[in-house]
């Protein structure tokens, strides 16, 4: 490789720090990435976007040696690499902070973060390390904390902690903000182009979040269908540009702002849901639950809600206050230390492994690598999780049923994959997710709950799954939208909840929602 010259300036460019040329990747019958060219300059921010299952993840793990690519070619300062692993990617300098965290629950931080260390063993030298790189970085976290008792914001910390400790040139960040508040997001944003500028490192930064793209790049690469389809510098582009870019056509204008990762009040609001199916009765009731959490505070504290037939309730508040315990009980993964839950006026017993379903409670994970899917399992294995008896003979599975049932939900909810054959590890994270809805809308369930069910999901992908969870409630199903995105809980609810403290302190139906009210609520006070 040679250096260039810059368009119309005569001045010669300096070498990338990487490129990639003509990089292909094949599973299977599908082509993940098709002779893809990408150049990471140090100094510069260069956002990678495109639609789940564009190739942007899979391009991501051939430069970090998870995956080797078919054809093509990797430089790095210009000189051939062959990346057959992490290792080698780290001696070439370059780093990469996962969308789907990689860490070990019963150890502290600093545990977490030294894994993969040779030679001898320094705890003080490790905390030490981690307390500079949180100074510096804005990432303020208590390295002997045990990461299983850590919100989901503060685990991405650790795994962004445990890349930067290497102290890589070349970063690779896939959705680094996907759990983390705007605030967070800002400040680690900033912290980056800080570095980035001061000492010359070069960051791919892979983000579904538009206005991350607009914010914090220097340079775009939009693919779409493992193809590189647009290439621009960030200045010259705007969000819907990106968009349609992304996508190939207009998406809804929720749609858009839900990709953007913001709530602006000066843009009109969606149009009213329609109105639930009218019922007396509701189809689900949670009556005054109280759950303890690890260290026997209460993360449910005399819950209550009801959902009616066709009815999407959005349970809205800051993270950490008792939704993902809600979403566990309605699991069937949690015992209450008080209360109870009744589907359709009968009492279902909560923490009975089974209840729920059986009771005809389906439900979308808020991560769905942890409780949704297995990986390792093909994709008709995992349509069939929920209740592999209806698909026996003789206690023995069918495999013509599973098979048969595959290929019918693969068509009607679209699911990209080569075949009912295929291992769900090769799905882009939206078809994973496609797996999730189609497996729990497929036993015609009474109560749908839905936990942050666009996270990480791209424009199209957010509208996709916010008209299922519509054509759920229009079949009559009750719906219990869980999700830290207050846009999407505006959209598609008839009524709304706000937790705080595990405990419902307010509620408005949709048609009176005060913006101003429901800011107060979602601040911690009751309105």
């Amino acid at each position: 490789m040679t250096d260039g010259l810059l368009a119309g300036t005569g001045v010669t460019a300096p070498v990338p720090a990487v490129s990639l040329e003509g990089i292909t990747k094949r599973f299977g019958a599908i082509v993940a990435c098709d002779a893809v060219d990408l150049d990471l300059h140090r100094g510069r921010i260069h956002g990678v976007l495109g639609e789940n299952g564009a190739g942007k993840s899979t391009l991501m793990k051939m430069m970090i040696g998870l995956v080797f690519p078919d054809d093509g070619a990797i430089f790095v300062d210009g000189i051939r690499c062959y990346i057959t692993d992490p290792q080698v990617a780290a001696g070439h300098g370059i780093a990469m902070v996962h969308q789907h965290f990689s860490l070990v629950d019963p150890l502290t931080v600093w545990e977490n973060i030294a894994l993969g260390d040779g030679g001898r063993l320094d705890p003080g030298d490790v905390r030490e390390r981690v307390g500079e790189i949180s100074e510096h970085y804005g990432l303020a976290i208590d390295p002997d904390a045990r990461v299983g008792d850590l919100p989901a914001g503060l685990r991405q910390r650790v795994e962004i902690i445990k890349c930067l400790r290497r102290d890589p040139d070349i970063l690779i960040f896939d959705e680094p903000t996907s759990v983390l508040t705007p605030e967070e997001s800002v400040q680690l944003f900033d912290s980056l182009r800080r570095v980035v500028t001061d000492e010359g490192r070069a960051v791919a930064l892979v983000s579904h979040k538009l206005d991350e793209i607009i914010q914090a790049t220097d340079d775009v690469t939009i693919m779409r269908q493992g193809v590189v389809v647009d290439r621009l510098r960030t200045v010259d582009a705007d969000t819907p540009m990106l968009a349609r870019s992304m996508v190939g056509r207009p998406v809804s204008l929720r749609s858009e702002r839900a990709a953007f990762g913001v709530l602006d009040p000066s843009v009109e609001g969606p149009d009213e849901p329609a109105a639930p199916i009218t019922a007396e009765e509701p189809v689900l009731r949670v009556v005054d639950a109280v759950v303890h959490g690890r260290h026997g505070q209460a993360s449910l504290d005399g819950f209550s809600l009801d959902v009616r037939p066709g009815e999407i309730v959005g349970v809205a508040g800051v993270e950490d206050n008792g939704q993902a315990e809600l979403a566990d009980v309605l699991s069937s993964l949690v015992t209450l230390q008080r209360g109870h839950v009744e589907v359709d006026a009968t009492t279902v017993a909560a923490g009975r492994p089974g209840a729920m379903a059986r009771a005809g409670v389906a439900v979308i994970p808020a991560d769905r690598h942890d409780s949704g899917i297995v990986l390792d399992m093909t994709v008709a294995e995992n349509l069939i999780l929920v209740d592999p008896k209806r698909m026996a003979r003789a206690g023995v599975l069918d495999s013509d049923l599973v098979r048969n049932l595959a290929l019918r939900l693969i068509d009607e909810f679209e699911i990209q994959c080569w075949g009912p054959d295929a291992p769900l590890w090769s799905l882009s994270g939206g078809n994973q997710q496609r797996v999730v809805l189609a497996r729990e809308l497929s036993h015609q369930p009474k109560v749908l709950v839905a936990a942050q069910p666009t996270r990480g999901l791209d424009v199209g992908a957010i509208e996709y799954m916010t008209e299922r969870l519509r054509r759920a409630a229009e079949d009559g199903v009750g719906v219990v939208l869980i999700s830290s995105e207050l846009e999407e809980i505006l959209d598609l609810s008839h009524r709304i909840v706000v937790m705080s403290r595990g405990r419902v302190i307010g509620e408005m139906g949709r048609a009176d929602v005060d913006r101003d009210r429901l800011a107060l609520m979602l601040g911690g006070r009751a309105a």
